[in-house]
């Protein structure tokens, strides 16, 4: 008996301490981030050990373990149809409101989920859920697309996928089979799903076959570079909850088939150093201390190598491939694009990302509205059901439907 009295406060100091990070103050529910956090480290962990014992991939157990925990809290309509579909070989997930009065055609909006290229699903509950109140808020059809998975497949299939499966649902043939206005259209994609999103707008619009365009495209915390592990955000936010820097560079090696052993030469922006000539024509196209506000640069310097290692860059050309990396596009692409939302969180590594993709957008012409969010952190809009229920997550999804309504 005395020995358990002894070992349970230390079972409960050592929880503590595995779970207690220190915040910036004016995260929203801040506990919860931590007890969040905490779970993905355990499992992330668990992952890897599975991985170095090589009886899978840590990818695929952790996918899989995430879609076992979701099955417990599906989330159904009575109002929604929802339908499985394949768009030119790509799986989709269609979300069709009920018909209203006389009205006869409905606006639309394709989305691209996250999660690193590697995660999650259009048919989560998460993302089931967003889709959902999406297409109920907004009167819409909304089409979430299963693009393949990191490591079943890497770049470019997920964007292939995503270009695909978004061009034939603009054919004009099945835009009246969803009853669709082909005027009033938005791709959208939070994330990994930002990327594919702002990927597919720009080779969309360079299509002179396409009949029907998007009118929008609304980008949620997208990852939209790999040139600059640097920036103000990346450095203020590097061991955040839910994306720490080293994973979000994990993300991108796994994404462009990669080695881990690259890591550390792409935290400390090798692969871009001046003596790398494949990247001295796009430095300005990211060049932060010309693209950011004050407020986002606050005092950080940029950290730019004079000696690095080209041969990663030929090793890894999709780091600078702009289907990879949107915001390498250059400025009569960018001229092209739609009406533009891009929503930012303050305790986010890809905040600056989503910033200077804005500025530039809007430099370029483009009507941009760039909505951050001083008290989110990346990924919570999709945490609004329990036991991931976070304010943070309701305020951005609000904020999101608000612009997709005033503007679709």
């Amino acid at each position: 008996m005395r020995a358990a009295w002894v070992l349970l406060p230390a079972l409960a100091a050592l929880s503590a301490y595995y779970v207690y990070l220190p915040l910036p103050g004016a995260v929203s529910d801040p506990w919860k981030l931590m007890l969040l956090d905490a779970t993905f480290r355990a499992v992330q962990q668990t992952c890897h050990l599975i991985h170095y014992l090589r009886l899978s991939h840590h990818l695929i157990v952790l996918n899989y373990l995430i879609c076992t925990f979701d099955k417990l809290k599906s989330v159904s309509s009575e109002d929604i149809k929802i339908t499985d579909a394949v768009f030119d070989g790509v799986e989709v997930r269609v979300f069709e409101p009920p018909a209203k009065g006389d009205e006869s055609l409905k606006r639309s909006v394709v989305y691209i989920h996250g999660g690193g290229w590697a995660l999650a699903s259009a048919r989560t509950s998460l993302y089931n859920n967003l889709c959902r109140i999406m297409a109920e808020s907004l009167n819409a059809v909304v089409v979430s697309v299963e693009y393949r998975l990191v490591p079943k497949v890497c770049f470019p299939e997920q964007y292939h996928d995503a270009l695909r499966a978004t061009k034939h649902f603009l054919q004009p043939d099945v835009l009246a089979e969803y009853s669709v206005d082909p005027s009033r259209i938005a791709i959208s994609g939070d994330s990994a799903g930002g990327n594919l999103a702002a990927a597919v707008c720009q080779q969309l619009s360079k299509d002179e076959d396409l009949t029907v365009r998007p009118k929008l495209q609304a980008l949620i915390y997208p990852v939209l570079q790999a040139f600059d592990f640097n920036t103000p955000s990346y450095q203020q936010n590097m061991n955040m909850p839910v994306l720490p820097r080293y994973v979000m560079v994990n993300y991108w090696i796994d994404y462009i088939n990669g080695n881990y052993e690259l890591a550390h030469e792409l935290l400390v922006n090798n692969h871009t150093a001046l003596n790398v000539g494949r990247a001295l024509s796009f430095r300005a196209r990211l060049n932060w201390t010309s693209l950011l506000p004050p407020s986002f640069q606050k005092s950080y310097k940029p950290v730019v190598q004079s000696t690095g290692t080209a041969a990663i860059v030929e090793r890894l050309p999709a780091l600078l491939d702009v289907r990879a990396v949107p915001l390498l596009a250059d400025d009569a692409t960018l001229a092209r694009q739609p009406r533009t939302y891009v929503l930012t969180c303050e305790n986010d590594v890809l905040r600056d990302d989503g910033a200077m993709y804005a500025t530039r957008l809007e430099r370029a012409g483009v009507p941009v509205t760039l909505d951050h969010f001083h008290d989110c952190f990346h990924g919570c809009m999709i945490f609004t059901v329990w036991p991931t229920d976070f304010s943070a997550g309701v305020q951005t999804r609000n904020s999101y439907i608000k612009w997709l309504d005033e503007n679709l």
